[in-house]
């Protein structure tokens, strides 16, 4: 163990990226210093927000480097430890990077309980991308008995997370998903309703889905599938705004009319709340969401669905595929073996 492969990030995109703005390298093994261990990289999460940090546009993240290895979520067993806190063996998630190795400050990794819950659901279900869902509705969307929510991206870690909590609070759950096996698995894991984005139907089929309106709109997506919804917004509907997925690899104004006016005139008119958010803002909430949905997880309550590819090289082609929506579920790399 004297080498530590790595994808750093070779250019920026312009526009959807391509494998030239990736590229492998091989370095020496890290070494830790005192108070930091060095990790083993088991699983990857790749996440849509990536492509925004492989540009150098302003945002509220700060953009990778280029010629720097990429970052993300891990899940990693820890096989040198300089810290009292954490023991060579244990298995922490971190933020590493996109490599089979990396040190970080022991203070920087949680310890994970590989009895409760898979280990990759720490990355999904369990994780980031499931808290975001939980902290979403809890701020903003606020899902009410007898309300209709609407999700897009349906079958992502947020999506499926957004419908079967809004369901729990007494909402109808309809979900937007790409495509009919995709739909076909909202319906098995209990959504109310699944609408094919790609049906040349989808504006048909989705005032058929809502015929009261709705009351909640979770927004992963924007582009054409806003456009819909926005005609089927409630008054004083409240939108999440978590992601914009359709338009990440957008290099130029979208054609057509200038489709403003008509936002703001329905933003007033229905008085709607339309708000962006950043799941760690909201980290008051993370303990409530792990005591509520963990237990959920674990009893079969809630569902998810993941789609692990092997090998840290596969990683780039698969994070270009998650930007087209190619992934069923959440996407982790699995990059080392289960400890």
């Amino acid at each position: 163990m004297s080498q530590n492969v790595q994808i750093v990030l070779a250019s920026r995109p312009h526009g959807e990226p391509t494998s030239d703005n990736f590229r492998t390298e091989t370095v020496p093994m890290p070494s830790p210093g005192d108070g930091e261990v060095l990790l083993r990289t088991i699983y990857l999460s790749l996440d849509p927000y990536m492509r925004g940090r492989l540009s150098d546009a302003k945002s509220y993240a700060e953009p990778f480097e280029v010629d720097a290895p990429l970052g993300g979520g891990t899940v990693c067993e820890v096989v040198e430890s300089r810290s009292a806190d954490v023991a060579t063996g244990d298995v922490v998630l971190a933020f590493t990077s996109w490599s089979t190795h990396a040190v970080v400050p022991a203070a920087a990794v949680r310890k994970l309980d590989p009895s409760r819950a898979p280990l990759s659901t720490a990355l999904g279900v369990l994780g980031m991308p499931g808290f975001t869902a939980y902290a979403g509705l809890a701020e903003i969307g606020q899902p009410k008995e007898g309300e209709t929510l609407v999700v897009a991206a349906a079958t992502g870690p947020v999506g499926s997370m957004v419908g079967q909590l809004a369901q729990r609070a007494g909402a109808r759950a309809v979900g937007i998903a790409g495509g009919p096996e995709k739909c076909a698995y909202l319906t098995e894991i209990g959504f109310d309703a699944a609408i094919d984005h790609r049906s040349p139907t989808f504006v048909e089929d989705l005032k058929a889905a809502t015929p009261d309106g709705i009351d909640v709109y979770f927004e992963n997506v924007g582009g054409a599938v806003w456009d819909a919804v926005l005609r089927r917004l409630n008054d004083f509907a409240r939108v999440p705004v978590c992601g914009v997925i359709a338009t990440y690899n957008d290099t130029e104004a979208p054609s057509g009319p200038d489709r403003m006016p008509a936002l703001m005139g329905a933003v007033l008119r229905k008085r709607l709340r339309i708000q962006g958010f950043i799941q760690n803002e909201f980290a008051s909430h993370l303990g409530d969401f792990h005591r509520t949905v963990g237990p959920l997880v674990a009893d079969g309550t809630i569902k998810y669905r993941e789609d692990i590819v092997q090998g840290l090289e596969a990683a780039p082609a698969a994070f270009i595929g998650l930007l087209t929506g190619s992934n069923f579920g959440k996407l982790v790399v699995q990059v080392g073996d289960l400890p």
